[in-house]
């Protein structure tokens, strides 16, 4: 059994880790991207946006709903890019998030001050039908982005992965581990519908070439994740 450690408490609430995360549905979208343009978005100099060829970038694009979460029963947007520290070894890599909104407050503010995420508190909808899911933001009460994608089977047995979230914590890198499941239901790049609004989230976006056809789509539901206490990178 994994020995737990709490962190400290806020609002009145203990954090200790590992933090299971025992449902949640989620709708993955990968699209290519100029590198530099990617570079832009990514704060300090600690991590280098990697190269998946000539002059580009992944963008991964996130719309989580969280079910059953200790942190609360929110909506999450996450917007990153595959990175590597700089200077680390090429097997090296992971996500950097340069955008995450939620719709409650609890988790921004611990996603802020225990993982260094970048969580800010806008309205969200998850809006299901019975073939679709469609998660729409709003920010500073204007339309910023809304993504839609048909509901699908999964194609096999779901995937677990280790990964690692970099961010920082008063500007020191920090990489947050962690263990996650991934949908298994693929989705027809050509029926991601993405619309851009207003906003710094929209602006950043079309900065990226976005709107435009995805790479690859992923629908998952009843999905559970492991998150580990972050540490300080080893630069």
């Amino acid at each position: 059994m994994t020995e737990s450690t709490v962190w400290g408490s806020i609002d009145g609430r203990e954090i200790s880790f590992p933090m299971e995360v025992p449902d949640f549905n989620g709708l993955t979208v990968l699209y290519t991207v100029p590198r530099p343009a990617a570079q832009a978005l990514v704060p300090g100099e600690a991590f280098d946006v990697l190269e998946i060829a000539p002059g580009l970038a992944q963008l991964i694009v996130a719309a989580v709903d969280y079910r059953d979460n200790p942190w609360g029963d929110y909506n999450e947007l996450n917007l990153g890019f595959l990175v590597r520290p700089v200077g680390a070894a090429e097997e090296v890599m992971g996500s950097f998030v340069f955008r995450m909104p939620v719709d409650q407050a609890f988790t921004s503010k611990a996603g802020n001050e225990v993982m260094g995420f970048p969580k800010t508190v806008e309205h969200i909808e998850v809006t299901y039908t019975d073939d679709s899911f469609a998660f729409s933001l709003e920010s500073g009460g204007a339309f910023a982005i809304r993504l839609q994608a048909p509901l699908v089977a999964p194609a096999g047995d779901r995937a677990r992965v280790t990964s690692v979230s970099y961010s920082y914590i008063d500007g020191v890198p920090h990489g947050t581990e962690l263990d996650i499941e991934l949908g298994t239901g693929l989705i027809d790049p050509a029926e991601v519908v993405l619309e851009l609004g207003t906003g710094v989230f929209a602006d950043e976006l079309r900065s990226l070439g976005l709107p435009k056809r995805a790479d690859l789509a992923m629908w998952g539901e009843h999905l559970s994740a492991t998150f580990s206490l972050g540490a300080p990178v080893q630069m």
